[in-house]
């Protein structure tokens, strides 16, 4: 990846849904230089895909949280694919330190949020979780 990719990729975590003109006139690049380099970086997986990303109010009435999660020896690879079935999450990291996993968890009210944590320390192999509300988000890219 050169100096243009990353910087293809800069202008794209601002605006995911920006035109290919508009990307290549911020680039000073031709348009099918760019398209061509978009392709590339799709079909190599640097680019894994495009998010949606929902306006301000809309995503305010979510309750968000991070649990974090500490599971039994050896049990990580079997407990992530469950994780990925819950449709109320949003992401899940494996991390160093006292858990294993930190997971973003994102629901419409504090009900099903409880709900989505039962079902997280229901999950064989998970010995804890522990989750933290999240109050504001100060930047999101």
């Amino acid at each position: 990846m050169d100096a243009l990719d990353q910087k293809l990729i800069g202008m794209l975590r601002l605006n995911a849904r920006e035109s290919v003109a508009s990307l290549a006139r911020g680039l000073n690049a031709s348009r099918s230089t760019v398209q061509d380099r978009l392709t590339r970086l799709e079909k190599n997986g640097t680019i894994k895909g495009y998010r949606l990303e929902l306006d301000e109010k809309t995503d305010s009435q979510l309750i968000r949280s991070f649990v974090t999660v500490s599971v039994e020896p050896q049990k990580t690879n079997l407990i992530i694919p469950e994780i990925m079935t819950f449709h109320n999450v949003t992401s899940i990291h494996t991390v160093s330190g006292k858990f294993d996993l930190l997971v973003e968890v994102g629901t419409p009210d504090t009900q099903s949020m409880d709900k989505i944590l039962d079902r997280l320390g229901e999950i064989p192999g998970v010995i804890r979780t522990e989750s933290s509300i999240v109050l504001s988000t100060r930047l999101q890219r």
